[in-house]
């Protein structure tokens, strides 16, 4: 799989040990709109997807997760590797710990039936909702959200960067015009 892109925060050299917690996210285009969730508690948009499972393949962990944060069934047959980027930073919660993530896209289909969520306790306190939505519209919101937002900012600089990417790449059928939505580069 190709490296989109790199995050380091160049703040974890003094870390002790190390924390790996890989995901996959889903990639999910229908009509010029993209599946997202919504958080309503803080206002963000982020793929659907999540953490790797120890002895878990990434695309297993791509359908169970896209099927319990989203409810959207995954297409096997449809599933393509898009690319992962790599991120590395002191953690939020241990001064003493390296925070190491390899961060899995796939662009893939869902069936159209959407069946009920199945959220974390965190997810259901957000109030994450799928929303099929405009790449522009969400990387906006997430520059808006950014700033109040006491949830993780590089993981709206990672969502962005990746509609960007997306956008570029012509997924979205015109070529990007986004430089005015991207969050400031925070990390290297």
């Amino acid at each position: 799989m190709r490296l989109l892109f790199e995050m380091d925060g160049g703040d974890h050299a003094d870390g002790t040990h190390t924390f790996v917690r890989d995901s996959s996210r889903a990639i999910i285009i229908a009509d010029g709109r993209i599946a997202m969730m919504h958080s309503l508690k803080y206002g963000y948009y982020k793929l659907p997807g999540g953490g790797v499972e120890k002895g878990e393949d990434p695309v297993a962990a791509l359908i169970r997760e896209t099927r319990e944060e989203a409810g959207l069934i995954i297409k096997p047959e449809t599933i393509r590797e898009y690319g992962y980027v790599h991120r590395v930073h002191k953690s939020f919660s241990d001064e003493t710990e390296r925070f190491v993530q390899d961060n899995y896209y796939y662009l893939c289909e869902a069936e159209e039936d959407v069946l009920p969520q199945q959220l974390d306790d965190y997810e259901a306190d957000e109030g994450f909702t799928l929303e099929f939505i405009g790449p522009d519209e969400a990387a906006a919101q997430n520059v808006r959200s950014s700033a109040e937002n006491p949830f993780d900012r590089i993981m709206l600089e990672r969502e962005n960067r990746v509609l960007e990417l997306l956008k570029n790449e012509k997924f979205f059928g015109s070529p990007c015009d986004m430089e005015w939505i991207v969050l400031p580069r925070i990390l290297l």
